[in-house]
């Protein structure tokens, strides 16, 4: 057998092999997972909190990106507008109602690629026991191994908007306004084998 046979004989294996790689399932790590939300204030100001305890997983399949999948949860408790009179009203009833609806939650029903880098991801999004459709629009930064875990992991942004107000939490519109822009940045690994 030739160098080039070889050659070629390794390549069309290679791409058998890459064409069964099983869907994987990644934990999302919430030390390197943001979810910024943004909001209008009496139009003087674009305030912002975040969620610290991001909860989740991340299905990929690179073959069917179709069937790849998103599921999280955000414990409404990690709260952080970096202003903690304004935290513990944000958990009151005329808010989120933590007490009631202790969590957020988000539950693909779609994902739609073009190129396996930018992706429209649909699905619903629960807040106080209310589900409406939103759409993130994101991008995979990477999947590879990671170098310090040396196991499988990937990265993605995303963004999204919606009205507040039609999930209940409407307070206050519209002199602080009812559209919210959130920002996500996301790690998620597959958990090392014990």
């Amino acid at each position: 057998m030739t160098f080039k046979a070889f050659a070629l004989g390794l390549a069309v294996a290679s791409v058998a092999t890459l064409s069964m790689a099983k869907p994987m399932t990644y934990t999302i790590d919430p030390t390197h997972t943001a979810t910024v939300f943004t909001w209008d204030h009496f139009g003087f100001s674009t305030p912002s909190g975040n969620f610290t305890d991001i909860q989740g997983k991340i299905t990929v399949d690179n073959d069917k990106p179709e069937k790849s999948s998103v599921q999280v949860t955000i414990p409404l408790s990690s709260i952080n507008t970096n202003v903690k009179v304004l935290d513990d009203h944000l958990l009151k009833a005329d808010f989120f109602d933590a007490e009631k609806y202790p969590t957020i939650t988000f539950k693909s029903t779609k994902v739609e690629t073009r190129d396996k880098k930018n992706y429209k991801i649909t699905g619903d999004l629960t807040i106080k026991g209310i589900t409406k459709p939103v759409v993130l629009d994101a991008v995979l930064n990477k999947q590879a191994e990671h170098p310090m875990a040396k196991v499988p992991a990937i990265g993605f942004n995303a963004t999204t908007s919606f009205d507040r107000s039609a999930f209940g939490v409407g307070a206050y519109v519209p002199n602080v306004g009812d559209k919210i822009t959130v920002n996500i940045t996301t790690e998620a690994t597959v958990p090392a084998q014990k």
